[in-house]
């Protein structure tokens, strides 16, 4: 997951205004419905000691985006950050895999993921719409590592926002990847597991990644 450079001082004070992505070629012919699917795939398992896994659903109808994140065996009684991720050059995310391991330090990291997942660009919070990625309300798993998360949000809202962040952009979800975040804050890393300025290591680890692709049946008509 890449976080440029450029928006690292807004990202951490909280003030990166982004926005969700539907992908241009269907909703610019087509607006109305929609829907698009990522199957979450553990990483850093060897840290995590468990695999998470779920999915997460995008469902367009109009200008209401329903998103539903259901994730299992993720480490239980903490917050997890979720979030979507991307390139601004038009290129198509995918999920890094072990070799992404820049350092060898045995961990994919959150920078580590930037050159095949692009920069953070949607927080799956409690208003993706304020994107404010750094301190939103993400969803706390129970003690056996369950959770669900599910909101609607206005798609013109996140059009929006995502033109002021990232000019010239589209949502364009079929290009995005969904990131899971996070392992208790005792956990014990390497000092080359980096992060997020100030933001502990912890707190960023990706524990689970999936693709966005357009759910069977889902194209938009």
């Amino acid at each position: 997951m890449k976080i440029q450079q450029a928006y690292l001082p807004a990202l951490i004070a909280g003030a990166l205004t982004l926005a969700l992505a539907v992908p241009g070629a269907g909703l610019a012919a087509a607006p109305g419905h929609a829907s698009f699917i990522a199957q979450l795939q553990s990483m850093n398992t060897g840290v995590t000691k468990t695999s998470t896994a779920g999915t997460a659903h995008f469902r367009v109808d109009g200008d209401r985006v329903s998103i539903e994140v259901k994730v299992h065996g993720a480490p239980p009684d903490i917050e997890h950050w979720q979030h979507f991720h991307g390139f601004t050059t038009g290129m198509a995310a995918s999920c890094p895999g072990t070799d992404a391991d820049a350092n060898g330090d045995g961990i994919v990291d959150l920078i580590e993921t930037e050159k095949a997942a692009g920069t953070t660009m949607v927080p799956l919070d409690g208003q993706p719409a304020a994107m404010d990625v750094a301190h939103g309300n993400y969803p706390k798993a129970d003690a056996k590592g369950n959770y669900t998360y599910h909101t609607t949000v206005s798609l013109k809202a996140l059009d929006a926002a995502m033109a002021k962040a990232f000019p010239g952009q589209k949502l364009d979800l079929a290009k995005r990847v969904v990131f899971i975040h996070g392992v208790p804050a005792d956990t014990a890393l390497p000092s080359t597991v980096a992060s997020l300025g100030p933001i502990p290591a912890q707190v960023t680890l990706p524990i689970a990644c999936g693709k966005i692709e357009p759910a069977k049946g889902g194209a938009a008509h």
